[in-house]
């Protein structure tokens, strides 16, 4: 049985590989929710059927925001990189060239 997220065999890769791939997928998904739900939310307008939405979309945050962190935790180079982009204040793109300094050291 194949899966989408792999691009090599599967059964050629290592779990920590495979468990990589599963989270970013995920993290994918509950991007791509977050973004639907922005839609519907922009569209909707019954109060009760709005609040729902944005009730959902916030616990599709909180598992992007799980899903970033473990992918975080596990990929020291990625914490590096996100680290002086994230939660910080100032231009973006200089943020980020920050980061790709801290990803080459």
């Amino acid at each position: 049985m194949g899966f989408d997220q792999y691009h090599e065999p599967a059964d050629e890769l290592s779990a920590e590989t495979r468990t990589f791939a599963r989270m970013i997928t995920s993290l994918t998904e509950e991007a791509e929710a977050i973004g639907w739900y922005e839609q519907r939310i922009s569209l909707e307008n019954d109060k009760q059927a709005k609040a729902i939405m944005q009730n959902a979309q916030k616990e599709e945050m909180k598992y992007f925001g799980m899903d970033l962190e473990f992918l975080l935790r596990k990929k020291e180079t990625w914490r590096n990189t996100l680290k002086p982009i994230l939660f910080t204040e100032g231009d973006i793109v200089a943020m980020g060239k920050k980061g790709e300094e801290n990803a080459e050291k």
